[in-house]
């Protein structure tokens, strides 16, 4: 079995990247639906309200499409309906926020019912600058939840760390295929 488009969807926590991770691999110019901020709870001028979009070809007529959920807890109705028939889910933790354990745990609870049956990775953001939690932390996380998936430290500016976790979620499709 091939697949000719693969969706994979960035969710995570508001300031992880998403939008930054889709445009740094996007081939076209990714569609946004960013405003103006008015969070002051936010340390970022603009901030997604509906969903991003880019996408990748892979060539042979196959296409990697490439949706971001808003991270604001105010839009989670939105994170269940992008993730429909989604093959893949990048979760994206800042670590630089308070808490980013609980933020990826609450990441993990809005999705729990999907994660068994889904191809998922986690990259954790701004570990250079706040090296706690560990990416070894986050990982115990998932274990303590019966949970085991890819969790890496990445830089979502930088092209080749959103490929890799990109690769990543392809490969976990590929083996249950």
């Amino acid at each position: 079995m091939t697949m000719k488009d693969f969706k994979i969807v960035f969710t995570g926590t508001p300031g992880a990247g998403k939008t930054t991770a889709i445009a740094a691999l996007s081939d076209t110019p990714p569609v946004t639906t960013e405003v103006r901020n008015t969070d002051a709870r936010l340390n970022k001028s603009h901030t997604t309200v509906g969903l991003d979009f880019g996408q990748v070809d892979l060539g042979d007529g196959q296409c990697v499409r490439l949706f971001g959920t808003p991270g604001q807890a105010r839009f989670e109705f939105m994170w269940r309906i992008v993730a429909t028939d989604a093959a893949g889910l990048v979760f994206l933790i800042d670590n630089s926020r308070p808490d980013p354990l609980a933020d990826f745990a609450a990441y993990l609870d809005a999705y729990r019912d999907l994660l068994p049956h889904m191809n998922c990775v986690a990259g954790i953001g701004r570990t250079e600058a706040c090296a706690q939690p560990t990416v070894d932390d986050h990982a115990d996380l998932l274990a303590a939840r019966g949970l085991v998936f890819p969790v890496m430290a990445v830089d979502v500016r930088r092209r080749d760390d959103v490929l890799m976790l990109v690769d990543m979620v392809l490969a976990l499709a590929q083996t249950r295929l």
